[in-house]
């Protein structure tokens, strides 16, 4: 289990990361989700133990992760931009990793690498972006480590290599306990994978919930009111987060159960209403609209 605890971290004056705590069990996809600029990445680097926290800390079953090489033996971390040696080949990044990781598997290596079409002996610096992030992907499995820390590593594959390497984590997933955590800008592709989200928001956590538990509890609803007064009286009882007029037809959404809006909706007048299902991403947007991070506001 990784614990973060009042985190933060500072460059000069900007704070990156500010008073953040969350927990991430084991066993689960952990979903990393925010704004440009939120501090997904510094977040990740910190958990890795590559970064140092100003305040606050993070500790891995336990253990304090900065400047502990026992703990890191745990955590592989897969950074947005891979770094490669100068010249080198897959082998010899395998020949590297086998030094740092004592659990790392060359067999399923080679056979992923098969699998995926990446030469041994080619040099990496010939690759693609895509072929690159394959390639961290294949190491960061194979390293056999019980975190797995990905950073944007879906973006630059294509939707056939981004299924395969989902299909790897879930098979990882089920056959070692292993927990991948994904920092993503695509709520899309995190979607059908992550079975828990936590939504980043300048340097703060808005919220860190299960997702079905954080679909069942936000809902949108398209309804033509049949008077004013029916309009006032359904708003005024519910926890309004979005509200959007056009004509006759409001847009609305709500946080609380289905429940609790169907039993609004049943002392209410309406000609027509139909609850609509919410995306992550548009549960994403709804979320930051709340504090201020609006669409509306950046175009207009």
């Amino acid at each position: 289990m990784i614990e973060i605890q009042g985190l933060s971290k500072r460059f000069d004056d900007f704070y990156a990361i500010n008073g953040i705590s969350a927990t991430i069990e084991e066993g689960h996809v952990f979903g990393l989700v925010g704004t440009n600029g939120a501090g997904k990445s510094t977040l990740l680097r910190m958990i890795a133990g590559v970064l140092k926290p100003t305040d606050g800390q993070v500790t891995v079953d336990g253990r304090q992760v900065y400047e502990a090489p026992e703990v890191k033996k745990d955590i592989f971390y897969i950074s947005d931009e891979q770094y490669y040696f100068a010249n080198s080949t897959p082998e010899d990044m395998k020949n590297y990793y086998k030094g740092m990781y004592e659990k790392f598997d060359e067999s399923r290596f080679n056979d992923l690498l098969g699998k995926f079409g990446l030469g041994t002996n080619r040099r990496i610096n010939t690759f693609s972006k895509g072929m690159k992030k394959q390639l961290s992907v294949i190491l960061g499995v194979c390293a056999n480590t019980k975190y797995l820390l990905c950073d944007e590593t879906f973006d630059g594959l294509d939707p056939v290599m981004r299924q395969a390497v989902k299909k790897i984590f879930i098979a990882e997933l089920e056959d070692r306990a292993m927990t991948p955590i994904i920092a993503s800008h695509n709520l899309r592709e995190l979607e059908d994978i992550c079975d828990h989200v936590g939504l980043l928001h300048q340097g703060g956590i808005l919220f860190s919930k299960d997702l079905d538990e954080m679909k069942l509890g936000i809902h949108r609803l398209q309804c033509v009111f049949g008077s004013d007064e029916d309009k006032d009286s359904f708003l005024s009882g519910l926890n309004i987060m979005s509200h959007e007029e056009r004509g006759s037809l409001h847009t609305v959404t709500v946080r609380g159960t289905r429940e609790e809006l169907e039993e609004a909706l049943s002392k209410t007048h309406t000609v027509f209403a139909e609850v609509l299902p919410l995306s992550l991403e548009e549960i994403f947007i709804s979320e930051t609209e709340v504090v201020g991070y609006d669409i509306k506001n950046i175009i207009a």
